[in-house]
């Protein structure tokens, strides 16, 4: 049962994640087959909309309210870590490129 509960809750945050950012797709030239571009980005964002569905159907088959107080909590504090380590890696990078001491 445990497996069970981390895999929806890996789902979950999957789904916030990639659902909070929205589907970034950079800019390319209009010169370069535009067609199969079309082609790849409307098969990756079918992929993506039915593994969003899906995940959203077990997550509604399994709701419990302590779970996802307990998933929300460890989002919450797992996107705080890496923010915060994010900024102590720009720091360091800033610094070495800077040449501070």
């Amino acid at each position: 049962m445990g497996t069970r509960y981390f895999l929806v809750g890996f789902l979950i945050l999957l789904v916030l994640r990639f659902g909070a950012q929205g589907a970034h797709v950079p800019q390319q030239d209009e010169a370069s087959s535009p067609a199969l571009l079309t082609q790849v980005q409307e098969s990756l964002l079918g992929y993506w909309d039915t593994a969003k569905a899906a995940a959203h159907k077990l997550y509604k088959k399994t709701y419990l309210p302590t779970v996802d107080e307990k998933i929300r909590d460890i989002y919450s504090k797992s996107t705080a870590a890496v923010t915060t380590y994010a900024g102590i890696i720009t720091d360091q990078v800033f610094s070495m490129l800077s040449g501070e001491d």
